[in-house]
């Protein structure tokens, strides 16, 4: 009689990510349950998991617990303005540890030297989840007291990478199914310095932000998803990256926000920047269901035309295909959309 070999404790924890990843649930939860696992196998002292634009690989819905929250902003802006283990750099693998990344000398990393080291941060890794669909998120985890990251643990991480990818994906498909059920009455601006410190503020733009970033304690809202967007701006002036300075990032009840940084004078100048905050355009939002819902290009290129209003003659003209080639793509559409008929399929990605 053949005698089952007992789980190990890793194989344990995998299968448990594996269910957490296949349950779902928002991406807040996701997060949380999957961090609570990582630790069990890679300890850390402090963590940021940051959910990305998929298109411009900009942050703006981080989940967070870091012993430099007063200096967030100077945290944040460094964090984007170095190309050392940035997440979009790290295209052949999704895991970089910073000691190894700078051969044991943290003194090469700038936000090691100017925030980090204050903290007794010894070591960080950085983890990319991003698919043929685009950027999702990244995770910075971080050990202190002369504790360091090693082969194992990037193993492990890359082990997780795969299913946490395609559920974090997944996670912002499903917001898509909710009716919505707020507005956002015009557009938000949040001033802010060239060193991303607040100066004022439009009315009212304290509260998409709170929900962005809620805080246990109940303290002021910290405003982490326009400092992203505003570091974007100033790596993107610096020649670090060359993403727009922008991100879509869902809110509640279905709705979906467009956060833009721009500068207030020419870049040289160190003038102030402005950041917006307004509800997704039909364009951005349809364009964001596409990704979120997995589509191929060929797929995303039929909902755009019925989207415009074209019936399936005139989508197979416009393509170049037959109205059975349309038919095809749509009734895949529906499948990975989750959705049943033309009209309803529409409505969520419009949000109408």
């Amino acid at each position: 009689m053949a005698v089952s070999r007992p789980r190990s404790r890793l194989e344990a924890v995998r299968e448990r990510i594996e269910r957490s990843c296949a349950a779902g649930g928002d991406a807040r939860t996701l997060r949380v349950r999957l961090l609570a696992e990582i630790r069990r196998v890679v300890p850390f002292d402090a963590y940021a998991w940051v959910m990305t634009d998929p298109e411009t690989t900009v942050g703006a819905a981080p989940l967070a617990d870091v012993p430099a929250l007063p200096e967030l902003p100077a945290l944040i802006r460094l964090r984007y303005s170095t190309g050392l283990n940035r997440w979009t750099t790290l295209a052949e693998d999704p895991v970089a540890l910073l000691a190894a990344a700078t051969g044991g000398d943290l003194r090469r990393s700038r936000l090691w030297r100017e925030v980090l080291s204050r903290y007794d941060v010894s070591d960080a890794v950085s983890v990319v989840f991003r698919d043929r669909f685009g950027c999702w998120a990244f995770l910075e985890l971080w050990r202190t007291r002369g504790a360091t990251f090693g082969p194992a643990d990037a193993a492990f991480l890359r082990d997780v990478v795969v299913p946490a990818t395609e559920a974090l994906r997944r996670s912002q498909a499903r917001t898509f199914a909710e009716p919505v059920t707020a507005r956002l009455p015009g557009p938000l601006v949040l001033l802010l310095s060239p060193d991303l410190e607040v100066i004022r503020q439009t009315p009212g733009t304290s509260d998409p932000l709170r929900v962005l970033q809620p805080r246990d304690d109940g303290g002021p809202t910290v405003p982490a998803a326009a400092y992203n967007v505003a570091a974007q701006l100033l790596a993107v002036e610096a020649g670090v990256d060359a993403h727009e300075p922008r991100a879509r990032v869902h809110l509640a009840g279905g709705l979906w926000l467009t956060l833009r940084a721009a500068r207030l004078g020419p870049a040289g100048d160190g003038g102030d920047i402005a950041v917006t905050i307004e509800q997704c355009s039909p364009a951005d939002r349809l364009a964001l269901f596409a990704r979120c819902c997995g589509l191929s290009d060929r797929e995303a290129e039929v909902l755009g035309h019925l989207a415009a209003g074209a019936d399936t003659r005139v989508v197979a003209e416009q393509m170049f295909v037959s109205a059975h080639t349309v038919q095809d793509h749509l009734k895949n559409v529906f499948e990975k959309s989750g959705t049943r008929s033309r009209r309803a399929l529409l409505a969520r990605a419009l949000g109408s």
